[in-house]
């Protein structure tokens, strides 16, 4: 028969047992609920937003993603390099002008960017076609005047698709296709990259300093979220671009 003095001590184990079981069982909802949906990246952006981040550099084995060289036609015909977008801030796309489904809200989310950043000289955009054999530099002008594109260091670029292919792939590490069985005939991420004044590839750091490297531009921030529970990038993103400015 158990003595008082085990008794006591079958008693604490018990309630050992639970808080631990308890704790176990909130654990693992927390990281199953961090880890569904990207909740974790999600945490980490809402960290940001009340200014815990910082936004750094994109590493490859020890050293700073810089932008390479690159020389294209923009819509008015204006051959541009990457040195014109050296001493300020730019967003980098890559996109179609007759894509039906990413690229408009990509494009309207570009518009509401450069409208705030509209009095800043030190701030431009840079959209690379990922079918410059339709996208002419007159087919990009009309997509211009379409989407509201006014300001002159907004540069939508045109020219060999295998070079462009080369930069958004290797250059940038963003997803670009030509894929008949895509919607358009072509494939790519929606994902927007921002550089810095010196041509460095730069990213929002999450509260575990792991960068982003690359912002959503597939939701507008008035649609909040998709269907799928992803949340928009382009508040951040603006806050981001302030950060450069001042650097």
């Amino acid at each position: 028969m158990p003595t008082g003095a085990n008794k006591k001590k079958k008693h604490t184990y018990i309630w050992v047992s639970a808080i631990i079981l308890v704790f176990g069982i909130f654990a693992v909802y927390e990281i199953t609920k961090r880890v569904k949906g990207d909740t974790i990246v999600e945490n980490d952006r809402m960290s940001a937003r009340l200014g815990k981040a910082e936004v750094g550099f994109i590493e490859n084995q020890g050293e700073k993603r810089k932008v390479p060289a690159f020389s294209f036609y923009n819509q008015d015909s204006v051959l541009v390099t990457n040195k014109d977008f050296l001493g300020k801030v730019y967003v980098v796309d890559f996109f179609f002008t007759t894509c039906p489904t990413i690229c408009p809200v990509m494009t309207k989310n570009l518009v509401a960017i450069q409208n705030t950043f509209s009095e800043s000289g030190d701030f431009g955009i840079a959209s690379f076609t990922i079918n410059p054999r339709y996208d002419t530099p007159s087919v990009l002008t009309e997509y211009a005047e379409k989407y509201g594109v006014t300001d002159e260091d907004w540069h939508l670029m045109t020219g060999d698709q295998e070079k462009i292919y080369q930069l958004a792939q290797e250059g940038f590490y963003i997803f670009a296709n030509e894929d008949e069985a895509a919607p358009g005939g072509f494939e790519h991420s929606g994902m927007f990259a921002l550089v810095d004044k010196n041509g460095y590839i730069r990213s929002r750091k999450d509260q575990f300093g792991n960068p982003l490297i690359y912002y959503r531009g597939t939701i507008t921030e008035e649609q909040g979220e998709n269907s799928e529970g992803e949340t928009q990038q382009i508040t951040i993103l603006k806050e981001d671009i302030k950060t450069l400015l001042k650097e």
